[in-house]
C-alpha cells in the first residue's frame, strides 16, 4: 500500500488504535490531520512534531462549524477515518436523556458529520472508514450498555447508505466492527479477561488501513468484523 502524497483526516487518532493507523499511514507516506479534545492528548501523542501530521485542537466533533474548520485544511483529501467515540454502560432502565445524547453525539453525529465534511473535501474521489463495534452486529450482545448499541449500529447504517450514496463519485465507504481490543485501558477495566482472545491494535490498524488504501478497489458497504479470537 502507497499513501504518498495523500492527505487522510484520522479522528480519534491520539488513542489507541488511531495512533497505531497514524504511525502506519506515516510510515506509507501519508500526510495525517488529526483532531484531539484535550491538550493532554496531544502532548503525549508520539507523532507529534512530525513533519507530515497536523494536530488541530477541536471541542466537539459533533459540532458541524467545528468539523468543517478540520475538514476546511485537509484539502484535496484522500481519506478519512472515523475512530472517535465514546463508550457508556448503562441500563436502558438508567440511562437518561443527556445519557443517551451523549452516546449518539460522540459516537454517530460525530461521524455523520465527518462523513458529510469528508465527501465535501474528496475532489477525485476516496476512502471513508467508520468505526463500529461488535454490538452493532450482534445487538443481544449490547444489553446493558444499549445507548452504545443504538449510537454504533447507526454507525453501521450510515455505513452502508452512504456508501451506496456516493459510489458513483468513486468514493468507498467502509467500516471495521472491533470486538474489544486489547489496550492498556481495557486490561485495566478487566483485569480478569483473556487478552489474548482480544484483538490488537495494530491488527484492527491494519484492516482499517487497506480498506482506505487504494489497493481496495472494489469493497464498499462493509462492515468488517475484527473480532480476533475474542
Amino acid at each position: 500500500m502507497d499513501f504518498s502524497g495523500r492527505h487522510v483526516v484520522v479522528t480519534g487518532g491520539t488513542g489507541a488504535l488511531g495512533t497505531a493507523v497514524v504511525a502506519e499511514l506515516l510510515r506509507l507516506g501519508a500526510t495525517c490531520t488529526v483532531p484531539y479534545r484535550q491538550e493532554a492528548e496531544a502532548q503525549r501523542f508520539p507523532h507529534r512534531g512530525h513533519a507530515q501530521v497536523r494536530l488541530v485542537a477541536i471541542a466537539d466533533l459533533a459540532d458541524e462549524a467545528m468539523v468543517d474548520q478540520v475538514y476546511a485544511g485537509a484539502t484535496p483529501l484522500w481519506a478519512s477515518i472515523h475512530i472517535a467515540g465514546g463508550f457508556a454502560p448503562g441500563r436502558v432502565a438508567d440511562t437518561g436523556r443527556a445519557a443517551l445524547m451523549a452516546q449518539l453525539d460522540g459516537n454517530l453525529v460525530s461521524c455523520f458529520l465527518c462523513c458529510r465534511a469528508a465527501v465535501k473535501a474528496m475532489k477525485n474521489g476516496g476512502r471513508i472508514v467508520n468505526v463500529a463495534a461488535r454490538p452493532a452486529l450482534e445487538p443481544r450482545s449490547g444489553a446493558g450498555m444499549s445507548a452504545y448499541t443504538v449510537a454504533k449500529a447507526g454507525v453501521a447504517a450510515l455505513t452502508i447508505a452512504l456508501a451506496e450514496e456516493v459510489a458513483k463519485d468513486g468514493i468507498l465507504v467502509n467500516a471495521v466492527a472491533p470486538s474489544i481490543m486489547d489496550t492498556g485501558a481495557n486490561r485495566k477495566a478487566m483485569p480478569k479477561a483473556d487478552f489474548d482472545t482480544w484483538p490488537k491494535v495494530e491488527e484492527v490498524a491494519a484492516t482499517i488501513l487497506y480498506l482506505a488504501s487504494s489497493d481496495n478497489r472494489v469493497g464498499r458497504g462493509g462492515i468488517v468484523p475484527v473480532y480476533g479470537k475474542a
